[in-house]
């Protein structure tokens, strides 16, 4: 008989005769600190108030006079690349994760998801006894895999966490989010009319998962990750927040950006000598702005900083709790974000950020007369350039940008075991990237990291702890050679004693990387890139390239790609959610469906066709997809078809001339790409044609929520009723045809034909 492999106890032929032997599972010690990592998202340099700002930001203001504020701390351009790095403490090129986990390329630095060579610090210290907690935003699977249909192989629980609440896109709706608890998609327990907003419920929900823990084994550490939907577009926020801040930033970006500097100076988080940079291009005066843009500006920094504000007193929740339970104080406790303030608002600003992807600025005179719905769940807002600027202060670009404005962020550290006591409130200038941070908590909590896990050989960990720095002020930065690459930008920071020097490459697409500019600064004297000494020091900028592609051929980071939304698209071949022959079906029940996991309908001609089975007064949603602020929608109402299309809040309106017999009946909606940004619809009943309409907007990218079949979840994408409004009759299933031009083209010739027999 076989017996287990690791069995260290004796068997006999009786109990008597035997020795029981018990394995223990593995434990870290008495003394293992809990660790708490909090992300924000695309919060830049300035906006803490610690770091210069005066939005309203106590709570992390208090962490970083209780602990160490890091002044000189660099993260990746892009969200998922920076998470990436962050949870595995290696360069995010070499664990496959060059950009946003939406789609691979066919190259090992962008898979969609970590590298199982490439264990993250959740699976490290689970495997060391700790208990693993994840709430908020993942954004590190490919999103054709976050269906309920899987796999589940780089969900969070498959990458070394135990419990999992949160949304697995890079964004979401804070009213109407899109949740996942642990392997499934679940319904929000709320909406904006109760109350409900995404980033208290997901400190709720962690303070459970704790108090579960700490209840029945209070001898164990926790590792939580907190990764917020804050402060990403969209920016939303509980009224109250929106009304406190009322009028506080109609001086506007200029006399704002400048006061934030002059604070910074006074607080120190930046040295002495440092300039403002001048503004970026296609940043205006504040002055020179007509009535109408300055007072939509105002707006949309209002809701970016109640949005801010509120996530501060989510933070202050999770501490509160924290000390209630007595886990305070044995707790690394680190804050920090995973780039730069956001340029995806564009020069104006947008109502709504997927505008700004489908190309089109709306003008602040196009959109003034929305302007009291920005930061409500009516809006999907992002602020301008010149705000954006204004939180980076005092830099120069933005996220997915390598020079500082992209990648030079906030970090505080509250470790009252690691700090001595003199030491708290202070600020630390070493250079700090974001691969760092897991080798100093390994450092910290004493735990080395495997070179292989689960049988899998391990990449080296690369990053290197920062840990010596936390009793020592003066202690030398323990990185000091640090490459940044992001969609062909490139940079590199090289550190030798108190002297920094930067190379940085803003790369345009499709330009030669072999003669584009390079800039050079001696950032040690020059944080906000001003003085380019690349014309004075020719053999340095040449040293520090050199040893760029010297970084870049050791981390993984070849071939250079400057691809990016063109690669969202879907990929269509065998055994995947995009078959070749671009028929999708669908049979209710489903639960619903990321928009890279479904039928890749953006910016497409498609025949959507429905079987139902239904009686009289039967209405309800066949088919949605998207939000209240862009979307189409596909139902039945009155015994009428309907179809809403919804780009970004206009609606055009099509219902059928003719009421939906009782019994079976099969609808189609046929939906064309027309000419520039123009498209039409028409629908049919049984077959006969019902009506048709003209699309002035035909949206390339629609929404980043994706369908459901038989219902609308979250926000209603038409006003015409409420959410779900789930079919009342029989759906048999819904199929789409994705077309070419020339089908789409043959199929209007053959419906055109059939309409002239009617």
């Amino acid at each position: 008989m076989s017996r287990p492999s690791r069995f260290e106890g004796t068997i006999g032929r009786t109990v008597a005769e035997s020795e029981a032997w018990f394995d223990e599972p593995p434990h870290p010690g008495d003394d293992a600190p809990n660790v708490v990592l909090v992300l924000l998202d695309d919060t830049g340099f300035a906006q803490f108030g610690c770091y210069g700002s005066d939005i309203d930001t106590p709570n992390v203001d208090a962490l970083a006079a209780d602990g160490l504020q890091f002044t000189n701390f660099h993260v990746t351009p892009l969200c998922s690349p920076t998470r990436a790095s962050l949870l595995t403490g290696r360069s995010q090129h070499a664990v496959g994760m060059r950009s946003v986990s939406n789609f691979r390329t066919g190259f090992p630095n962008q898979l969609g998801h970590i590298s199982n060579h490439a264990a993250t610090v959740a699976e490290v210290l689970r495997d060391r006894g700790y208990a693993t907690f994840c709430v908020g935003k993942w954004h590190l699977a490919p999103m054709e895999q976050c269906s309920a249909a899987g796999p589940f192989d780089q969900w969070p629980l498959a990458r070394g966490f135990d419990r999992f609440y949160g949304f697995l896109e890079g964004e979401t709706d804070q009213f109407h989010p899109e949740l996942v608890c642990d392997n499934h998609p679940i319904t929000p327990p709320g909406g904006p009319d109760s109350g409900y907003h995404v980033s208290e419920d997901l400190v709720d929900q962690l303070l459970t998962m704790v108090s579960d823990s700490k209840g029945v084994r209070p001898d164990r550490p926790f590792f939580a990750y907190v990764p917020f939907g804050a402060t990403h577009a969209p920016h939303q926020a509980p009224p109250e927040y929106l009304e406190k801040y009322r009028g506080r930033f109609d001086e506007g970006w200029d006399v704002i950006r400048q006061r934030w500097f002059e604070r910074q100076l006074e607080l120190g988080v930046i040295p002495e000598g440092t300039r403002l940079a001048p503004r970026n291009p296609g940043v205006d005066a504040w002055d020179d702005l007509p009535e109408n843009q300055r007072r939509l500006a105002a707006r949309l920094q209002e809701a970016f900083a109640a949005f801010l504000d509120h996530t501060d007193a989510q933070i202050g929740r999770l501490v509160a709790g924290l000390r209630h339970l007595g886990q305070l104080d044995n707790t690394i406790f680190i804050v920090c974000a995973d780039n730069g303030a956001s340029q995806e608002g564009g020069p104006f600003g947008v109502m709504h950020e997927m505008k700004f992807f489908n190309g089109i600025f709306e003008t602040p005179d196009e959109a003034i007369d929305k302007i009291d719905d920005i930061g409500g769940p009516h809006s999907h807002t992002n602020y301008p350039w010149g705000w954006a600027q204004c939180g980076n202060t005092p830099f120069k670009w933005y996220k997915q940008n390598t020079h500082e404005g992209g990648v030079h962020v906030p970090l505080v550290v509250r470790a009252p075991r690691f700090v001595p006591e003199g030491e708290a409130g202070s600020q630390r200038r070493q250079f700090v990237n974001v691969s760092d941070i897991v080798p100093t908590i390994y450092d910290l909590v004493g735990v080395t990291p495997p070179e292989t896990y689960r049988g899998v050989e391990q990449l080296p960990v690369t990053g290197r702890s920062f840990a010596s720095v936390f009793d020592d002020a003066a202690a030398p930065a323990a990185n000091t050679l640090q490459y940044f690459e992001m969609a062909g930008s490139r940079a590199l920071v090289a550190t030798d004693g108190d002297v920094s020097w930067k190379a940085v490459c803003k790369h345009q697409p499709g330009a030669d990387y072999d003669t584009e500019t390079w800039e050079l600064y001696r950032l040690s004297d020059d944080w906000s890139e001003c003085n380019d000494l690349a014309d004075a020091h020719p053999e340095k900028l040449a040293e520090l390239i050199e040893l760029w592609w010297q970084e870049a051929d050791r981390h993984g980071v070849l071939p250079l790609d400057d691809r990016l939304v063109e690669l969202f698209g879907a990929r269509f071949r065998p055994n995947s959610p995009h078959p070749p022959d671009r028929r999708y079906v669908y049979r209710p029940p489903m639960s619903p469906m990321p928009g890279q996991a479904s039928a890749a309908i953006a910016g497409r001609s498609f025949d959507l066709t429905a079987s139902v089975t239904r009686s009289h007064g039967d209405d309800g949603v066949i088919f949605a997809t998207g939000t209240e602020n862009s979307g189409l929608s596909v139902f039945v109402q009155h015994d009428r078809l309907v179809v809403d299309y919804n780009a970004f809040d206009e609606h055009t309106v099509l219902e059928s001339d003719v009421d939906l017999p009782p019994g079976d009946c099969t609808v189609t909606v046929r939906v064309r790409r027309r000419s520039g940004m123009t498209g039409s619809m028409s629908v049919a009943v049984d077959g006969v044609p019902a009506g048709s309409a003209d699309l002035d907007l035909f949206m390339r990218m629609m929404s980043s929520v994706g369908p459901s079949i038989g219902y609308d979840h979250g926000s209603p994408v038409s006003t015409r009723y409420s959410a779900p409004f789930p079919f009342a009759g029989e759906l048999h299933e819904v199929v789409i045809q994705l077309l070419s031009r020339q089908d789409a083209e043959a199929l209007d010739a053959e419906a055109a034909s059939e309409m002239s027999r009617q």
